[in-house]
């Protein structure tokens, strides 16, 4: 229920509906390349913040037996920031970046502890089945608000808000703006069920740590032991190398697609359907590439996904009318949960329980910086060849190079580490 929680935000604000009114209203009065470099600056800000906190945040949680607690203040900011974003107005283009910046470090931070609780909900044979239901069930409650999003800014006389000529700029405006609210109540209210039914995880120490010390100090005593120790869980390090170029793929079609199909002159009803499109297909491919998993193995379905990515970017060079854009939406809908679901609960299977907030801290981490060179990539070749084109299919190297580095991951090899060191941890009995 959490992923349907915070997928309200991820659709509504992160991609359909924020960045055009950050540019179009925020925005407003100022120079377009200025506003879209606010935006971009508002991202990369956001990911480095959440970069140098994760891991950090996770360790501490994992000493504190804090996850929830962490979960719920992060919860706490995110719904704030959203609710706040209500009274921006036209100009009001540094109010949008900051509120922008607390909400997704709000939206990212609180995944890292929700993510952590994984390995400690499921048993070892459910975590891909759990994980896979958890993203298809974000992308139906996702793609639910959304659709009522853009059904009353669309339509607003329909729902009894200010529509017609004549109307002020805040009544233009206010369909958009209580879009955001109902973001953060939707994000509070479904985040209940994980407050009221999962527990908190026991707190758990090492052997050489006393149980009275200050939590910061045995966070980073514990980041650099596990930073020393990421020989020791190699294929968990493969993995999450692996995770980093293949999903900066995923994330550079993810936040190019509409500049591209904006770029080649489709028109904005169809990009906005087509992320309807891959929010609803989304639900059943999710869930049957988690029963996929089941039949091949966590590592062999993600290698099927990676191979329908590489067809994408393919197809995607010759890509010219609506239908083949729609094709792509739903290609992409096919794989592209059920491969982010199996990389989150393959990883959980490669790492030590009792250690999951600090190194889902450090998943974050790949997770936020994947997305930084695909698009680098993509504006050099466009810069080379004047065109998106080349430079959707020269996304494709990153698809194969993760699946090279993603085949050197011996999953086997890489549990019995993991329950290896499990061993060496213990519950603190009070």
């Amino acid at each position: 229920m959490y992923d349907w929680a915070i997928s309200a935000f991820q659709a509504t604000v992160a991609v359909a509906v924020f960045p055009i009114y950050f540019l179009q209203v925020a925005g407003a009065g100022v120079d377009g390349s200025l506003a879209s470099q606010r935006y971009a600056v508002s991202n990369s800000v956001s990911i480095a913040i959440v970069a140098l906190l994760s891991p950090v945040l996770g360790a501490i949680a994992d000493y504190s037996a804090a996850k929830k607690r962490m979960l719920g203040l992060f919860l706490g900011l995110g719904v704030a920031s959203c609710g706040a974003m209500y009274f921006i107005q036209q100009g009001d283009l540094t109010l949008a970046a900051v509120l922008f910046v607390l909400a997704s470090v709000a939206a990212a931070a609180s995944t890292v502890f929700y993510e952590a609780l994984l390995p400690h909900v499921a048993r070892p044979h459910e975590v891909d089945r759990v994980s896979s239901a958890g993203y298809a069930i974000g992308y139906l409650g996702g793609g639910l608000l959304l659709a009522i999003n853009l059904a009353w800014i669309m339509a607003p006389g329909t729902f009894g808000l200010p529509s017609g000529p004549d109307l002020t700029p805040s009544q233009q405006t206010l369909p958009v703006r209580l879009a955001f609210v109902s973001v953060g109540v939707w994000w509070l209210l479904f985040s209940l069920p994980l407050f009221r039914r999962v527990p908190e995880p026991p707190r758990v120490i090492a052997a050489d740590e006393s149980r009275r010390e200050n939590p910061v100090r045995v966070a980073f005593v514990r980041l650099g032991e596990t930073l020393t120790a990421l020989r020791g869980y190699r294929e968990a390090f493969l993995m999450l190398l692996a995770f980093l170029i293949y999903n900066d793929g995923i994330a550079t079609i993810q936040r190019m697609a509409t500049a591209y199909g904006t770029e080649i002159g489709l028109p904005r009803d169809a990009l906005i359907t087509a992320i309807l499109l891959v929010q609803f297909i989304g639900v059943p491919c999710t869930l049957l590439f988690g029963l996929l998993a089941g039949r091949l193995g966590t590592k062999r379905t993600i290698f099927v996904g990676l191979g329908v990515y590489l067809v994408i970017s393919v197809l995607g060079y010759y890509m010219q009318t609506v239908t083949h854009f729609y094709v792509l939406a739903m290609l992409v809908g096919l794989v592209q949960g059920g491969t982010q679901a199996l990389s989150r609960s393959l990883f959980a299977t490669l790492i030590p329980k009792q250690k999951s907030g600090e190194f889902f801290g450090f998943y974050s981490v790949f997770n936020k910086f994947a997305g930084i060179f695909g698009p680098l990539l993509f504006a050099g070749v466009i810069a080379r060849y004047q065109s998106s084109r080349p430079a959707i299919l020269s996304v494709s190297v990153m698809f194969v190079a993760g699946a090279a580095l993603l085949a050197l991951v011996n999953v086997e090899a890489g549990e019995r580490a993991a329950r290896q060191a499990e061993a060496t941890l213990q519950p603190d009995p009070s």
